[in-house]
Protein backbone atom coordinates (compact mmCIF):
# COMPACT_ATOMS: atom_id res chain seq x y z
CA UNK A 1 0.00 0.00 0.00
CA UNK A 2 1.27 3.48 -0.81
CA UNK A 3 2.48 5.57 2.10
CA UNK A 4 -0.13 8.28 1.39
CA UNK A 5 -2.94 5.76 1.91
CA UNK A 6 -1.25 4.37 5.01
CA UNK A 7 -0.90 7.87 6.45
CA UNK A 8 -4.56 8.64 5.74
CA UNK A 9 -5.65 5.44 7.47
CA UNK A 10 -3.39 6.16 10.47
CA UNK A 11 -4.79 9.70 10.68
CA UNK A 12 -8.28 8.23 10.76
CA UNK A 13 -7.23 6.00 13.69
CA UNK A 14 -6.15 9.20 15.51
CA UNK A 15 -9.55 10.85 14.92
CA UNK A 16 -7.85 13.17 12.41
CA UNK A 17 -5.70 14.69 15.14
CA UNK A 18 -2.34 15.26 13.46
CA UNK A 19 -0.63 16.17 16.73
CA UNK A 20 -1.57 12.88 18.42
CA UNK A 21 -0.56 10.91 15.34
CA UNK A 22 2.77 12.72 15.12
CA UNK A 23 3.50 12.08 18.80
CA UNK A 24 2.58 8.38 18.49
CA UNK A 25 4.71 7.88 15.36
CA UNK A 26 7.65 9.65 17.00
CA UNK A 27 7.42 7.57 20.17
CA UNK A 28 7.18 4.28 18.27
CA UNK A 29 9.97 5.23 15.85
CA UNK A 30 12.23 5.95 18.82
CA UNK A 31 11.37 2.54 20.31
CA UNK A 32 12.24 0.87 17.00
CA UNK A 33 15.52 2.80 16.81
CA UNK A 34 16.35 1.58 20.33
CA UNK A 35 15.99 -2.02 19.21
CA UNK A 36 12.29 -2.91 19.52
CA UNK A 37 11.04 -5.51 17.07
CA UNK A 38 8.54 -4.34 14.43
CA UNK A 39 5.03 -5.78 14.87
CA UNK A 40 4.66 -6.11 11.11
CA UNK A 41 6.84 -7.66 8.46
CA UNK A 42 8.90 -4.66 7.38
CA UNK A 43 12.67 -4.82 7.49
CA UNK A 44 14.12 -1.91 9.52
CA UNK A 45 17.22 -2.04 7.31
CA UNK A 46 15.11 -1.29 4.21
CA UNK A 47 12.42 1.01 5.65
CA UNK A 48 12.50 4.12 7.83
CA UNK A 49 11.45 3.68 11.44
CA UNK A 50 8.74 6.30 10.97
CA UNK A 51 7.29 4.38 7.99
CA UNK A 52 7.16 1.21 10.06
CA UNK A 53 5.56 3.07 12.98
CA UNK A 54 2.84 4.71 10.89
CA UNK A 55 2.07 1.41 9.18
CA UNK A 56 1.73 -0.32 12.57
CA UNK A 57 -0.72 2.39 13.66
CA UNK A 58 -2.70 2.22 10.42
CA UNK A 59 -3.02 -1.56 10.70
CA UNK A 60 -4.16 -1.33 14.32
CA UNK A 61 -1.12 -2.90 16.01
CA UNK A 62 -0.43 0.31 17.94
CA UNK A 63 -3.25 2.03 19.81
CA UNK A 64 -2.92 5.75 20.49
CA UNK A 65 -3.46 6.69 24.14
CA UNK A 66 -6.48 8.87 24.70
CA UNK A 67 -8.34 7.52 21.68
CA UNK A 68 -11.50 5.58 22.48
CA UNK A 69 -12.69 2.75 20.28
CA UNK A 70 -15.59 3.85 18.12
Amino acid sequence: MRLEKVAAKALEKANFNRYLLSAAVSKRANELAAGAEPMIEMDPKKHKYSDIAITEIAQGFIRIEGMEDS
